[in-house]
């Protein structure tokens, strides 16, 4: 398609005229928000060509012999009034892992039978689903501090034991630290969670009526709440998707796949990697299926290679 862009030069009596072509020869469509790449200098002006028309007068300067026009690729954004009303967007494509589709797929025939032990024992089951609302949300949360850098298994024991004695936000803190710190052995890092834990229940009861706030901004500035549990509180006490949950096993998995660029080395560097090109809706399900293939499967150290459906497609299988 081109586009006509005219310039009235009414003191000289001359007009100037340019064409521009905006796609090249095969270029796809270009998703909305999508930005245009900008131009480096002097590409504009090496793919336009200027014509000047005098209008009543002549030129006295010599001809120029005319050079072959080239084309100058421009991608356009339509505004928020013209989106929708047959405005075509052109694409770029984005850079997606190699077999990325098959090996999910996979991985999802691996977990059919749903026996892991985040399938029984994560924070979808650590609450009391017959409790109010607003402390079942403040026991997803809970578990989920306790969960750091801790088995599937202790943590829903952990949980178990606090929720025999009424889990809610006073009785937390009503409890003293010694008496909290017995009911949670032996979570990882236990001493510092029962710490984090009256902290954090303290402001829930001042700032938020005792419930738990619905964004990750201000889940994460709460004490010993980390991006990871923050996402996952959003999906299992909110219902909203609003980011990848990454712990160790999908940040592990990740890398093994290479379904990074590049390497990453911190589980949050993994989750801006992955929603650079993971399509949205998979975003709920992939924190539970790598969790649970991490804790089967492709263990940390001596991952079960020989049972796994990808070992002919993965790019770690043949140095692990």
């Amino acid at each position: 398609m081109c586009c006509r862009l005219e310039f009235g030069m009414k003191a000289s009596g001359m007009r100037m005229v340019t064409r521009s072509w905006s796609r090249e020869p095969g270029a796809g469509p270009r998703g909305i928000g999508e930005e245009a790449a900008p131009l480096g200098r002097g590409e504009a002006a090496a793919g336009t060509q200027w014509h000047f028309f005098a209008e009543g007068r002549k030129s006295h300067r010599p001809m120029r012999r005319q050079r072959k026009a080239q084309s100058l690729s421009v991608a356009y954004e339509a505004s928020d009034d013209e989106k929708g009303e047959g405005t075509e967007l052109l694409k770029v494509p984005s850079w997606e892992p190699q077999d990325w589709q098959q090996q999910l797929a996979n991985i999802r025939t691996m977990r059919s039978g749903k026996d892991a032990p985040v399938d029984q024992l994560g924070t979808e089951h650590c609450y009391d689903p017959s409790a109010p609302p607003k402390v079942q949300r403040y026991q997803v949360l809970l578990s989920l501090m306790l969960s750091s850098q801790t088995k599937d298994q202790v943590t829903a024991g952990a949980m178990q034991r606090l929720r025999a004695r009424g889990l809610t936000v006073d009785s937390i803190l009503q409890t003293d630290d010694s008496t909290l710190g017995t009911l949670i052995y032996p979570v990882g890092f236990w001493r510092n969670k029962v710490k984090y834990i009256k902290q954090t229940s303290a402001i829930l009861q001042q700032r938020y009526g005792g419930d738990i706030p619905a964004s990750v901004a201000e889940l994460v500035a709460l004490p010993g709440v980390g991006p990871k549990m923050a996402h996952l509180a959003m999906a299992v006490a909110w219902g909203t998707v609003s980011g990848i949950a990454v712990d160790t096993h999908v940040h592990r998995i990740a890398n093994r796949l290479k379904w990074t660029k590049k390497v990453t080395k911190s589980p949050e560097e993994t989750r801006r990697a992955l929603e650079e090109w993971l399509p949205r809706n998979l975003w709920s399900e992939i924190n539970g299926l790598l969790v649970g293939f991490g804790q089967q499967t492709c263990l940390p150290v001596r991952p079960r290679c020989q049972a796994c459906l990808n070992q002919a497609m993965c790019p770690a299988a043949h140095r692990l």
